[in-house]
């Protein structure tokens, strides 16, 4: 069943930073969100996830997903940050174990599947080597696969990631894009806000692109990253190629 999004709307004060947005990622696909800086594109993933206040309705498998249990809602739906909170002194491997709690018993230790689930996911991002050291000592980058395994560790049906290629270098953000790729393909379902339009192309079946806090546009790649439509988001003409460019 897919992640629906009906009419989601946020308020700062009584300007809407998030408009009467709506719209339906799939099981098996990416959904790119789009949009120039504060779009509303960061504060609609925090809307979904209950962490902000908002009116409006988010469904997932036909139910709200804001007044689910925290626990079955953790276990349904991981998030990936923009930026890591983290302050206290956990190393890589706590981090990722932060992502099997909600399996687990009041008080309970991490069983062989938990750690069974937690390696893999430090392999499958390239964080394996950052098990045992301390979280907050990580670049930014390094933090970020981290917090990818932790999403991967949860085994969440959906999966929602703000801006998670920005800190990774070109082969890391090249092996992200694949690994979304194969997330979708077993039937996940991935919502990721991008601003890389060649990463929107090689990875996103569905785009919607935000502006001052409005849908602008949903459909394909192909359908939404046209210039009618993007030079008056962008204010600049968007030129496809072998590397998008403006002119």
């Amino acid at each position: 069943m897919p992640l629906a999004v009906e009419s989601l709307t946020v308020l700062r004060g009584e300007c809407p930073v998030v408009d009467r947005v709506s719209w339906t990622a799939r099981p098996g696909e990416v959904l790119a969100l789009l949009g120039p800086n504060g779009a509303g594109k960061s504060t609609l993933l925090r809307a979904i996830l209950g962490l902000i206040p908002s009116t409006g309705k988010v469904s997932l498998e036909g139910r709200d997903l804001r007044t689910m249990d925290p626990r079955e809602r953790a276990r349904r739906v991981a998030y990936v940050p923009q930026r890591s909170q983290l302050a206290a002194g956990l190393t890589g491997m706590d981090v990722v174990a932060q992502g099997r709690f909600a399996h687990q018993g009041p008080l309970a230790r991490l069983s062989a599947v938990d750690r069974q689930a937690i390696d893999a996911a430090l392999e499958r991002t390239d964080a394996t080597a950052f098990a045992t050291r301390p979280f907050t000592q990580l670049s930014a980058g390094e933090q970020q696969r981290v917090l990818l395994a932790r999403a991967l560790a949860t085994g969440a049906g959906t999966i929602l990631l703000d801006e998670p290629t920005a800190a990774l270098d070109v082969g890391h953000a090249m092996a992200f894009i694949f690994l979304i790729r194969e997330l979708a393909a077993a039937g996940q379902t991935i919502v990721s806000v991008l601003h890389d339009l060649d990463e929107v192309h090689r990875a996103a079946d569905q785009a919607v692109l935000l502006h001052r806090g409005r849908l602008v546009a949903a459909g394909t790649p192909a359908q939404v990253l046209v210039p009618e439509v993007t030079r008056p988001v962008f204010g600049v003409t968007l030129v496809a190629g072998a590397a998008w460019g403006v002119v």
